[in-house]
């Protein structure tokens, strides 16, 4: 359900109040009057509200100093100068300190309606272009690649039947299995495809960080608060807001973020007024959940909110029939990219992505065919240019190339430092994929100098 827009009135004339007032809530708005620039603050910290229709000549603090502290508090919000025509010069020069547009007194009901909601697409544009910034400086494509393996034929089901719906999903599976591009392709079939698909990565940020990036702050709310941030929950409104690596988030914003997906409203560090915010919540995690609940480091009333639909991606080596595939579609990306035309893979190198077990799931495929096609000489990519990125790991370095097989320590040197690649460094996940302890992985780095 979408929610409605709620409007400031600050009018010392009691007929502009009632006026405005009643249209505006036959048009579906919420509406709410202030006699003067005093009341009128009162309310605006109190509440929130989506526009503001301003009048320049108040009693006390008059409508310049109000707009400036609107705008202060809240540089998002639009504010609507309404004047008389004797005052229109000042309305102008209102605007140059950020209101938003003046109307003019008297005014008809059609006017106002139509100024108010050209203010609330303004905002909403406002919001968009925050999202779309961020848009592009992600580089990722985000197509998905599923594959044709029952495996994901059942991913593929669950996916087409939860879309529609304002559920909300759980997508669990080991790191590069491909679980932020599903969340996205939930987002892309649903009704909000077209609003903001906003990603928060819990795992990329400390816990003092987080509240003010997923409620936002106002500014001098703390040290280091030089203007107001809105949050994630603001730019996702209307849309999608994924939780990736869910996981990581300490208790406290656990308890925090619980209320937030029951009540459907944000309150900003600094702030006491409650935001309502309409958004679908996607979650992900490379954890199990279930867990962490019991050892008591995840709210087991938010792993049920959470979890509504659970969605599992399999690991890529226990549906090695999508390789092929995922191959195909890597080298058709790749090619484009590098501008070159490699059409295919030799008979020894589909063996070996076969054979090996990709311990970075999707994620080290698509690497390991980036850098093929970057670095192979001809229109085929062959053994030798797998070498280059540790492939030889698996199959091909127990096969002799040239007659001449390789000595243990460097297979196992080369197997380290693939698994560690896909890990993105991290030594405990490598560990545990290797079968030894952190202590023992650390020497072998040492051992075989592996940066």
């Amino acid at each position: 359900m979408r929610n409605k827009a709620n409007i400031l009135i600050i009018d010392d004339e009691e007929a502009i109040r009632d006026s405005f007032s009643q249209v505006l809530k036959r048009e579906g708005y919420g509406a709410k009057a202030a006699k003067d620039g005093k009341e009128g603050l009162k309310f605006f910290k109190q509440d929130f509200f989506h526009v503001v229709l301003l009048d320049l000549k108040l009693p006390g603090p008059d409508g310049m100093e109000i707009l400036r502290r609107i705008k202060e508090e809240n540089p998002e919000t639009p504010v609507i100068i309404v004047t008389g025509f004797a005052t229109i010069e000042s309305a102008v020069e209102a605007m140059k300190l950020g209101a938003f547009d003046y109307l003019a007194k008297p005014c008809s009901p059609q006017e106002l309606r139509f100024i108010v909601k050209k203010a609330l697409d303004s905002r909403k544009v406002f919001f968009e272009n925050i999202y779309l910034r961020e848009e592009l400086r992600k580089k990722t494509e985000f197509d998905m690649v599923i594959g044709k393996s029952k495996a994901m034929e059942k991913v593929l089901d669950i996916v087409r039947r939860v879309s529609p719906s304002e559920s909300t999903v759980l997508i669990t599976g080991e790191s590069g299995t491909g679980k932020e591009l599903l969340a996205r392709e939930i987002h892309n079939h649903s009704p909000r495809k077209n609003a903001p698909f906003v990603v928060v990565d819990c795992g990329a940020l400390v816990e003092t960080l987080f509240e003010s990036e997923l409620f936002g702050h106002v500014k001098g709310s703390f040290t280091g608060a030089y203007e107001t941030k809105h949050g994630r929950f603001e730019v996702a409104n209307g849309g999608t807001l994924f939780l990736d690596e869910i996981s990581n988030i300490g208790l406290n914003i656990q308890a925090k973020l619980l209320r937030v997906i029951q009540e459907r409203e944000v309150t900003r560090i600094g702030s006491t007024k409650p935001i309502k915010v309409d958004v679908r919540i996607l979650a992900a995690t490379s954890e199990n959940l279930a867990d962490l609940v019991r050892k008591e480091k995840f709210r087991e009333d938010l792993f049920y909110r959470l979890s509504v639909v659970p969605v599992h991606l399999p690991l890529l080596r226990e549906r090695k029939e999508d390789i092929p595939f995922l191959v195909d579609h890597f080298l058709q990306k790749y090619n484009k990219r590098a501008r070159k035309s490699i059409n295919s893979v030799s008979p020894a190198v589909k063996k070996a992505l076969m054979d090996y077990d990709w311990p970075g799931n999707i994620r080290e495929l698509e690497n390991t065919i980036e850098r093929a096609v970057v670095l192979s000489k001809g229109d085929e990519i062959g053994l030798e240019d797998l070498v280059y990125h540790g492939i030889s790991a698996s199959a091909p370095l127990f096969h002799s190339v040239g007659k001449k097989y390789k000595p243990l320590d460097e297979i196992e040197m080369e197997y380290i430092k693939t698994v560690l690649q896909a890990q993105h460094g991290n030594k405990s996940k490598a560990a545990k994929i290797l079968g030894i302890d952190r202590k023992t992985l650390l020497t072998k780095v040492k051992k075989y100098t592996i940066q």
